[in-house]
């Protein structure tokens, strides 16, 4: 079994800055991939950032430039710093972690996932 605790939600005016934290366990800790994804009310899971065992990161042109994945392996932790944020990336976000595959593309190839936090951008 695995476990994944996200943490650091929180309500931003636009232009402000959050990161969020995933302390991972158990299994996860030999995911191939960890990842982040949000969702908003009534829209699909969507993938925001992804990070291979051995660091390769990726992201959607919708927050490129704006967030940063990284991973304190020593900590089992996984971050995701939110910089310029706007009210479009509102929404509740996941830690998850793949044992096999990294996409941003397909949340149910996921095996492990966090119980969310909320992030929530004013205008």
């Amino acid at each position: 079994q695995g476990q994944l605790v996200e943490s650091g939600g929180g309500s931003v005016q636009a232009g402000g800055s959050l990161r969020l934290s995933c302390a991972a366990s158990g299994n996860t800790y030999s995911s191939y991939c960890m990842a982040w994804f949000r969702q908003a009310p009534g829209k699909e899971r969507e993938g925001v950032a992804s990070i291979t065992r051995d660091g390769k990161a990726r992201y959607p042109d919708s927050v490129k430039g704006r967030f940063t994945i990284s991973q304190d392996k020593p900590k089992n932790t996984l971050y995701l710093q939110m910089n310029s944020l706007k009210p479009e990336d509102t929404g509740m976000y996941y830690c998850a972690a793949a044992m096999s595959v990294c996409t941003l593309s397909t949340p149910d190839w996921y095996n492990y996932w966090g119980q969310g936090t909320q992030v929530t951008v004013s205008s």
